[in-house]
C-alpha cells in the first residue's frame, strides 16, 4: 500500500500566506506518516528568490520525502531558474519498484504567463514513459500544476493548458491511473474512462473562493483500491471516491 499526501498552492508571500494553516497541515500530515508528499506548484506567490528561500525552510518541516513541481506563480520573475537552484528539477520521474508505481512530474508553466503548456518535447517524453508503464503493467501517476479539465465553482474558465486537448488524449490513450494538480484552489475529482483527475485546493493561501477552506488530499493506493480523501483544515475529512484499481 502507498499513501500520498497531495498538497498545492502554498503562495508564500508577505500578504497571501497563512502560516498557521501551513503549520497545522504539517502536523496533520506528519501524523499520517505518508510515503511521500507531492506538491503541485505555486510554492511562492511572486517567484522571488527571497520567497523561495523561505518556503524551502518551511518544506523541511515535513518528515516524509517531498517532490515538487512549479506553478505559474513560481515561474514569475525568473523564478523557474530559482526553483531549479533551491527546490529541484522542474520535471522528474519517480519510481517505486516495490509498489510497481511510476510518478511523472511535469512542468506546465511558461515564464511570466498564467496559462499552462506542456509542449511537444515534454509530451513526447511523457508518452514514452507511459508506454513503458503500460508494457510493464505499472500504476502510473502524472502530476502537473495546471488543470486539464475545467473545474466547477471556479468562475470563468481561463489559464487552462493551451495544449489541453492533446495532453488529455495522451493521458487517456496511455491509460494513466491518476492525474493530480492544483491551480484553481478548489478541490475536485473527475473520472474519464479509467483515469482519475484529482485537483487539490490551496493548502495555505488566503486566496480562497467562496466558502472554500484550506485543504489537502490524501491518496491511498492498495492492490485492489484507490481511496481519495479531501482533508479540510477546519477538521472535516471527506471521501472523494473509492475506486477499484485497474489490473
Amino acid at each position: 500500500m502507498v499513501l500520498i499526501a497531495h498538497i498545492s498552492d502554498l503562495h508564500l508571500s508577505n500578504a497571501d500566506f497563512n502560516e498557521s494553516m501551513f503549520l497545522k497541515a504539517v502536523d496533520e500530515i506528519n501524523d499520517l506518516n505518508p510515503d511521500m508528499v507531492i506538491l503541485t506548484g505555486d510554492l511562492t506567490d511572486h517567484g522571488y528568490y527571497s520567497e523561495f528561500l523561505q518556503i524551502k525552510d518551511f518544506l523541511k518541516m515535513f518528515n516524509s520525502s517531498l517532490f515538487a513541481i512549479p506553478g505559474n506563480h513560481d515561474a514569475k520573475n525568473i523564478g523557474y531558474k530559482t526553483f531549479e537552484d533551491l527546490i529541484g528539477d522542474r520535471s522528474w520521474k519517480l519510481t517505486k519498484d516495490d509498489e510497481n508505481l511510476v510518478i511523472l512530474g511535469l512542468d506546465s508553466t511558461t515564464p511570466d504567463l498564467s496559462q499552462g503548456n506542456i509542449g511537444r518535447l515534454q509530451q513526447a517524453w511523457m508518452e514514452n514513459e507511459l508506454k513503458n508503464c503500460m508494457v510493464e503493467n505499472k500504476f502510473s501517476i502524472v502530476a502537473m500544476h495546471h488543470h486539464i479539465i475545467p473545474i466547477p465553482g471556479t468562475g470563468r474558465e481561463r489559464n487552462i493548458l493551451t495544449d489541453a486537448g492533446d495532453i488529455l488524449q495522451s493521458l487517456i490513450s496511455h491509460e494513466v491511473d491518476l492525474v493530480i494538480g492544483g491551480h484553481k484552489h478548489v478541490p475536485h475529482l473527475w473520472q474519464m474512462d479509467h483515469t482519475l483527475f484529482v485537483n487539490a485546493g490551496s493548502l495555505s493561501s488566503y486566496k480562497l473562493r467562496g466558502k472554500e477552506t484550506n485543504s489537502y488530499n490524501t491518496i491511498q493506493i492498495s492492490d485492489n483500491n484507490i481511496e481519495i480523501y479531501l482533508n479540510k483544515l477546519d477538521g472535516n475529512k471527506i471521501l472523494l471516491g473509492n475506486f477499484q484499481r485497474k489490473i
